[in-house]
């Protein structure tokens, strides 16, 4: 086993051919990073290979650059085999093999992934592709249908997988590395090592040598991480003060919900910035232009959800802003890693509701990095910045050729209006603010104190007076209205396990595993809770996803399209193989009984004991506000 975090040797002392050598020099590669440095010698010389390493540090030149320089270009069937968690890791991976390989005469990588049509992927396979890229669900269809030869495969290379793992894709892994010939290469890179990763490396990989790239954190060095107590007020508030001050190139703010990015990308667009959404509901072909206006400057602000932004690899991001705080340890260190890379430096802000408090200390356990605490920007800050580019633009206008038609406008305007100069100017200025609007004031409404995204999406005083308390709200995700079945024409006779559905269905529709409920799996169907208000065009493309080289052709339950399905107690993520039966990380459960269902509440908020053919008993007309108030009331109600 090897550690390194000593000094490194140059690209010309790790047995890369010549051709090689000259494109890194090409590139302006001057020296191999670790992971790099202690990779490459073992790849070369056949060994199979365990690195860890953390995100952004170079792991892709590191299995990349020993394939190219092992590889006879022109055979019929691909020497190396590439799996990626996401689409844009995959792509990625892709276009960095084909930039290595330019001085490669012959050359042909070909990216496959969930979301694109088969045609060109079949295709593409039919020319005899060097190399294949892709992500588990579709290399797995491909296999299963035969249009994808691994028999002569040479080295095959897991990266991210612990994403894999993540997203649900572990059993897909294990298939792949069971098909591949005993003789094949292998090598694993993962940012951590979790138990399923280690059991899959002891199985298939036991001579492999293991690498371990140590760093004081486990974050980037050069990233500086602050974070903000969400506290009086709107966190759509503090950000908009933050990208009017701070100075950044791009940023991506991430959110938990694909809704919560495509509204908070239509208000910041309202509030005068260029910002786009990607999210799962993303067709892919817009997706890619997303990100090709990302790295041209053509839009400075990305609102993402963890699993659209997986594999982004862009380099003018300077910040990245945790809008929402993400649900554990591992999705942070991977949102962080997608600024203050290849030795630029980087931003991270976290935004932490008071009740939060505990995952903060979390990562900073996990990253083994205090992060400091941020003080927002004043109202005087922002207005003082504002100012600041208002003058600029004068200046620079000032200097304009076309300041004596300017001039004549101003001349004609003041006779015209019967107005001084003063006032013109002021009235200029207000036109030229546009919808930027001025900040006036440093407190906020007490009614946004704790805010998050779920309240954003309507302001206390927006709610109809049918509308849900505060208590009801923040109990939403218990209720679990937002989660409909679905039938999928795949079951146990098809030999189908809940990993498949899950990692087929997360990885195609765009979704975070957490975002998937119940899972039922039947003799030659399944169902599965889904959130209900998934896009058309995702249902239409799930239909034609094959799992266990089966077409799931989903549609609604039959036995519960007329109300939302419930999801097991716990929240998503627990599935069942059997009638009766939960599965969950813990292992299976018993279905709840009925009586363990959530009850109705009734306003004071809590639960009632009424049958369903009994009488609707009298309603308070105005809830108790004090301690004695509510006791009267309980006594009212034992007598009734």
């Amino acid at each position: 086993m090897s550690d390194s975090n000593d000094s490194t040797p140059g690209f010309d002392a790790l047995g890369l051919p010549a051709e090689l050598l000259a494109t890194l020099r090409e590139l302006g590669y001057e020296a191999p990073s670790p992971i790099q440095a202690a990779t490459i010698p073992a790849l070369l010389a056949g060994r199979d290979v365990l690195g860890q390493a953390q995100t952004g540090t170079g792991k892709t030149a590191a299995f990349a650059l020993p394939i190219l320089a092992r590889l006879k270009p022109g055979e019929s069937r691909p020497a190396a085999l590439v799996l990626a968690p996401t689409r844009e890791l995959a792509i990625q991976v892709a276009e960095a093999f084909q930039t290595y390989a330019s001085g490669l005469r012959g050359f042909h990588v070909l990216p496959i992934y969930g979301g694109q049509a088969y045609a060109p992927q079949l295709n593409g396979l039919k020319r005899g592709p060097d190399v294949v890229v892709g992500t588990p669900g579709r290399i797995i269809d491909h296999l299963g249908k035969g249009t994808l030869k691994i028999d002569q495969l040479q080295t095959l290379v897991l990266d991210e997988a612990d994403e894999m793992l993540r997203m649900g894709f572990i059993d897909d892994v294990r298939d792949v590395m069971e098909r591949i010939p005993a003789s094949c290469q292998k090598a694993l890179f993962s940012a951590t090592m979790p138990n399923p990763i280690r059991r899959i490396a002891e199985r298939h990989m036991s001579e492999a040598e293991h690498i371990t790239i140590r760093s004081k954190t486990t974050t980037a060095a050069n990233t500086r991480q602050r974070y903000w107590v969400v506290s009086g007020m709107h966190k759509l508030d503090a950000l908009t003060r933050i990208l009017e001050v701070e100075e950044f190139d791009g940023m991506i703010v991430f959110a938990r919900t694909r809704i919560a990015t495509e509204q908070l990308a239509q208000r910041l667009e309202a509030r005068g910035f260029s910002a786009a959404a990607l999210n799962g509901d993303v067709p892919q072909k817009q997706r890619e232009q997303i990100v090709d206006r990302l790295k041209r400057g053509e839009i400075d602000i990305l609102t993402a959800t963890d699993v659209a932004a997986r594999g982004l690899d862009v380099d003018r991001i300077s910040h990245v802003v945790n809008y929402d705080i993400p649900h554990d340890t591992e999705a942070y260190v991977h949102r962080i890693g997608r600024t203050g890379r290849a030795g630029r430096s980087g931003e991270a802000i976290l935004f932490v509701a008071p009740r939060e408090r505990g995952m903060l200390r979390a990562i900073e356990r996990a990253t083994r990095q205090p992060i400091e605490t941020m003080t927002l920007p004043t109202v005087g800050d922002v207005n003082a910045q504002r100012l600041v580019r208002f003058q600029a633009k004068i200046t620079a206008a000032l200097e304009s050729e076309e300041m004596d038609a300017g001039r004549e406008t101003v001349r004609q305007t003041l006779d015209a209006l019967d107005t001084s100069i003063e006032d013109l100017a002021a009235a200029l200025a207000l036109i030229a603010r546009g919808n930027t609007q001025r900040l006036s004031d440093d407190r906020a409404p007490a009614s946004f104190a704790d805010s998050g995204s779920q309240a954003e999406r309507e302001p206390r005083d927006q709610r109809g007076r049918g509308a849900p308390s505060r208590r009801d709200a923040r109990s939403g995700s218990e209720r679990n209205d937002d989660l409909v079945s679905y039938r999928i024409e795949v079951g146990a006779s098809h030999g189908v396990k809940p990993g498949n559905i899950v990692g087929a269905i997360a990885n195609e529709a765009g979704l975070d595993a957490s975002q998937i409920g119940r899972i039922n799996i039947q003799h030659d169907f399944s169902t599965v809770d889904l959130p209900a208000n998934l896009a058309a065009d995702t249902l239409e493309h799930l239909r034609r996803v094959r799992v266990a080289s089966q077409p799931l052709s989903i549609s609604i339950d039959s036995g519960a399209s007329s109300k939302p399905a419930s999801r097991p107690p716990g929240g998503p993520g627990r599935h069942t193989s059997s009638p009766g039966r939960a599965f969950d990380k813990s292992g299976p459960k018993h279905k709840a009984r009925k009586s363990d269902e959530q009850k109705p509440r009734d306003e004071a908020g809590k639960g009632t004991s009424k049958k369903p053919d009994e009488p609707d008993k009298p309603r308070l007309v105005r809830p108790a506000r004090t301690r004695a108030e509510r006791k009267a009331q309980l006594k009212s109600r034992k007598k009734t």
